[in-house]
């Protein structure tokens, strides 16, 4: 996917402007920055749920503008930060959604295999007869991503999916998007707040802040004290854990 002097303005104030970037396939990609860095509208615009003001976003060889819903639902998946469903749903209903682009409301024998996969993934099994908004928010948020598993796409857009959950399911969480790579060859694309997860997991970190591209690049070539420093305007010191490099602030 390559993204090519995306802009995006609110009330004549560029909060996203001229963007570039190639995000490489197969591998986990992370946006990082500061609160308004412009990251999740970034991401808003390469799945089309934002209308971009200028630029381009070349997706398989085609304008992502080219690309009809249902043929692109079926190669791109993205969970939102906010999501709210009105209607009454159990979560194993939820979950089938992501099969709508395939199947339609016909569920086939192998749609429902891999809504049992997806459920499994996020350890929602003894949950997925409860209604969605029964559960707390951690487990609806693992109900909305066992959801975007179930799309099957090649490339899968998480915005701030650790949102609401625990360190042992925001854990699990970074584990999956990162098996979805490694074992099923998934392109992975996260919004996070948390440099260590972006760290610990990703193949590729592309730092924002006032709505430009500071640094993209590898893990250790983002995950510099100095470069830190500039996009949070805060003290940083570097460690290794296991060969990946960790940030401490203060």
């Amino acid at each position: 996917m390559n993204i090519r002097k995306l802009t995006k303005r609110y009330d004549g104030k560029a909060v996203v402007d001229g963007v570039s970037f190639t995000i490489p396939k197969g591998k986990v990609t992370s946006l990082i920055g500061p609160n308004g860095a412009g990251k999740s509208t970034v991401m808003g615009m390469i799945s089309r749920l934002i209308a971009r003001d200028e630029g381009m976003v070349d997706f398989e060889g085609k304008e992502m503008k080219q690309w009809k819903s249902r043929e692109l639902s079926k190669r791109l998946a993205i969970l939102t930060q906010h999501n709210n469903v009105q209607m009454k749903l159990t979560v194993r209903e939820l979950v089938a959604f992501g099969r709508f682009p395939y199947s339609g409301n016909r569920l086939t024998a192998e749609d429902e295999g891999i809504i049992d996969n997806a459920i499994s993934y996020m350890e929602l099994e003894e949950f997925e007869q409860r209604f969605i908004d029964e559960l707390s928010g951690g487990q609806r948020q693992r109900a909305y991503i066992a959801m975007v598993i179930a799309q099957d796409t090649d490339y899968v857009l998480l915005d701030e999916p650790t949102n609401n959950l625990d360190i042992y399911h925001a854990s699990n969480m970074m584990k999956m998007a990162r098996r979805l790579c490694d074992e099923l060859g998934k392109t992975v694309i996260l919004v996070l707040h948390e440099l260590n997860y972006a760290a610990f997991y990703s193949d590729y970190i592309c730092a924002f802040a006032n709505g430009r591209i500071e640094k993209f690049g590898t893990v250790k070539e983002v995950m510099q004290k100095d470069v830190l420093g500039k996009i949070y305007n805060v003290d940083f010191e570097i460690m290794e854990i296991q060969g990946k490099p960790l940030s401490i602030y203060y």
